[in-house]
């Protein structure tokens, strides 16, 4: 073997590593979190016999899903003490990831909060059916179940998810489209036209950790959410501009107060209109938005 060439444990691990990435992150909505599920999953890789391995992407699967489901656990308890609204850490992801439709709706901010609902089993078999299609087998593995019980938990899975997930793939036009509309109607305070883009049941949300002025609870309803737009739009005018990007697979606004990083707006569309509208301030969760991450399945 060539001496500049990595162990055959290391170079497993490196081809798979985007992989794992984001197995991790759908299951737990957290990039920090993810990496330190990848720094458990490469210190337990290290110590296996890959002579006993018969599927080097499944065993590296399986040992992911499992250290991702403890870490789940410990985070729904963190989650019970959270300042505010917990919303999922924004990506700032690379175009090929729009180009995987599924791929993109998956790691969505609106699916993310949609797998929030989920038990963190439910939320492993899920992710791993239906988004990276292991085989029950696989998954029974992974998540310490028969392959019958997998089945059921994944058939109750989908059927929780699919009535609450957005209720049409949206294509990356019309998403830009009425992201450009919004960004238009806040920037003029045009009331009437911010209006006619949400929702009658329109939902709003904000992360501020604690550490940023945030939204305390979800406001709902076209009219609530348009004011709470108008007057945060207005107070912070002067300082502030928008600047269009790509966020979890979606067109998202990066808004910035005197040239620094704010807030992440990541939207929700169903049917041409904003049903929810995700802001995420809190500095903790913004340390990915310098680079791209790259995310595969």
């Amino acid at each position: 073997m060539s001496e500049d060439r990595p162990d055959p444990a290391t170079e497993a691990f490196v081809a798979h590593r985007n992989l794992l990435f984001t197995v991790a992150y759908e299951m737990l909505g957290s990039a920090a979190d993810a990496e330190d599920v990848l720094q458990e999953t490469w210190l337990r890789w290290a110590g296996v016999d890959l002579g006993i391995v018969q599927d080097q992407r499944a065993y590296l699967v399986r040992i992911t899903t499992r250290q991702a489901l403890t870490r789940l656990r410990t985070l729904g308890r963190r989650k019970e003490s959270y300042v505010g609204q917990w919303l999922p850490e924004p990506l700032l992801t690379a175009p090929d990831v729009a180009d995987d439709v599924e791929l993109a709706e998956s790691v969505s901010m609106a699916m993310l909060l949609v797998l929030e609902t989920l038990t963190p089993t439910e939320r492993a078999v899920f992710v791993l059916r239906e988004v990276f299609d292991l085989d029950y087998d696989e998954i029974a593995e992974a998540v310490d179940k028969t392959p019958a019980a997998v089945r059921q938990i994944a058939h109750r899975a989908r059927a929780h998810v699919a009535a609450r997930r957005p209720r049409g793939v949206v294509s990356q036009a019309e998403t830009r489209g009425v992201l450009d509309a919004f960004q238009r109607a806040v920037e003029t305070g045009d009331l009437q036209s911010l209006f006619d883009l949400l929702a009658p049941d329109v939902v709003a949300m904000g992360d501020g950790g604690g550490v940023k002025q945030a939204l305390p609870q979800p406001v709902v309803g076209a009219d609530k959410v348009a004011r709470v737009l108008s007057a945060g739009w207005s107070r912070f005018a002067a300082e502030a501009s928008f600047e269009p990007t790509q966020v979890n697979g979606y067109p998202a606004l990066i808004l910035r107060l005197n040239g620094e990083l704010d807030t992440v707006m990541a939207l929700r569309i169903d049917d041409g209109l904003i049903t929810g509208l995700y802001s995420v301030r809190n500095p903790a969760k913004l340390s990915r938005m310098d680079r791209e991450t790259t995310l595969s399945r």
